[in-house]
Parts: C-alpha cells; structure tokens; sequence
C-alpha cells in the first residue's frame, strides 16, 4: 500500500483472488468499489452515464412551468443527474480512501484495458460538461485475472504482482473449517482429501476453494458426519462444473478409484 500502486492477482479460478479485495476493505475499514469487467465492457458503462430519463423528466416539468426548453436544457448536466460508475466513485468518493476491485480484467478487451491504464496512471477523470475530477485520495487498486487472455506488458508494469495457486491440504482444510464450521473435523478432512485427490485427475474444469467451500456448505446442510459414496455422488453438481467430468469422476467413485473418505 505505502508504494500506492495497483495489484495484479492472477490464479485459477476459485481460489480467492477477489476476496484478498474484500479482506483488505475490512482491515482499512473503507468502501470496497467493485467493477466487474465483460466483453464489450465500455468507458461509459465502467465509468460514468447521465440520468437520461431524469433529465427528460426535468425538462418536462420545466416547461410546464414557463421556463423555455433552452433554459431547462441548461440545468440538466449537473450532479444531479450524473450517474456514477464504479471507477467515478472510486476516483469522487470522498473520506477515507476506497478499496477499488476491478475483476477479471481479462474479460474485458484491449481497448478498455488501455482507457483504465490510462485512468489507473492520474486518477482524474474530465467530465465535459463539470471540468475535471481528481480523486482526493488515491484509491487501493486491485486488479484479478483468471488469464482467459493475455494483460498487456503495460499494465503489468504498472501493477505489483501476486499469483494464487491451489492451497495445500492444511491450508485448505483450515479454510474449510473457518468458513464451513458445521463440519466436523472428520467431515472436513475427508472433503479436502476428495478435492485434493481430484485436482490431480485430469479435468477440464478443476474445483476451485470456492467449490469446495460450496460443496462442504451442502454437506453441512445434509447433516453429513462424514462421506460415503452415495451422498458424494448426489453432492457432485457442487463441486463439478462439467459435464464430462461429471461422468468421469462418477466412473472413478464407482470402480473405486477414488479414495471416498481418505485425507488425501
């Protein structure tokens, strides 16, 4: 934070890359700004609209009033009406300095990526018809990727960098029992080790920490004590998000291949 420049997190996905956003919120005790990016995400969208309808409104009740369409037309491009995306109200936002996530970059195109690198480098903004806007104090900036494409040499330059791999087994079983603590310390280990078995099988969509943390969630729901095949075959859609890997890991837990109920 003293260097007062963005992080770049980047990992797969699920493990946690946008909550390092939310925990540092908590810790500084600010505003957590989210801006989570698409394809074809735009300057105006991320940024910042005018309140066509009000303005519309407005104008309206002018006029009904006596006053002319120029003079109505003159009052409609102030705060009142601006709509502020995330990054204007990161960059406006008064008191102490917000937390700004903007997620999943990749997902956005190069052109948006040069216009926030640009954003990202000032921190002020010109809003034609108001002048300028200046942030009053430099926003916390982080920045995740799942690397669905490659971030410009850029913006990597601009950034610090963290990567987020899968946690290991005792650290994702603490995880578990921190967000999970309906699960018994039996219940617990057992899920960890069926995650941690099946991230080293050979498939197209790898269960993240927050799958594992949904799937622990079900179980808890179930009043599981520990596992056993059957639950573990009715509990898959938590945790497997593919179709063929669905029929893939099903196929293991028959021919018992998979160790159900092992710590790893």
């Amino acid at each position: 934070m003293e260097l007062k420049k963005p992080l770049l997190v980047e990992g797969h996905a699920g493990v946690g890359k946008t909550e390092i956003a939310k925990v540092l919120a908590r810790m500084l005790d600010t505003e957590l700004i989210r801006l989570q990016c698409y394809e074809g995400l735009d300057a105006s969208t991320a940024l910042y609209e005018w309140n066509y309808p009000k303005q519309l409104l407005h104008i309206r009740l002018q006029e009904r009033d006596g006053v002319t369409a120029a003079q109505a037309e003159a009052q409609i491009f102030g705060e009142p009406f601006l709509l502020k995306r995330p990054l204007l109200q990161a960059i406006a936002h008064q008191g102490r300095a917000p937390v700004l996530l903007v997620d999943e970059i990749d997902r956005s195109d190069e052109e948006f990526e040069a216009f926030l690198l640009e954003v990202l480098s000032d921190f002020q903004v010109t809003v034609p018809e108001l002048g300028t806007i200046r942030a009053p104090a430099r926003p916390h900036v982080i920045l995740t990727s799942n690397r669905a494409r490659d971030l410009s040499d850029a913006l990597r330059r601009r950034c610090l960098y963290l990567w987020i791999d899968y946690p290991p087994f005792e650290k994702e079983l603490a995880i578990v029992r921190l967000k999970a603590p309906g699960a018994s310390d039996e219940l617990a280990t057992q899920i960890v080790g069926l995650v941690q078995q099946l991230r080293r099988a050979k498939l197209a969509k790898v269960p993240g920490v927050s799958e594992t943390l949904d799937w622990a969630g079900a179980l808890v729901a179930l009043h599981a004590s520990r596992l056993q095949p059957q639950i573990v075959q009715e509990t898959l859609g938590c945790l497997i998000k593919d179709e063929g890997d669905l029929r893939k890991v099903r196929t293991e837990i028959e021919a018992g291949r998979l160790a159900v109920g092992s710590a790893a």
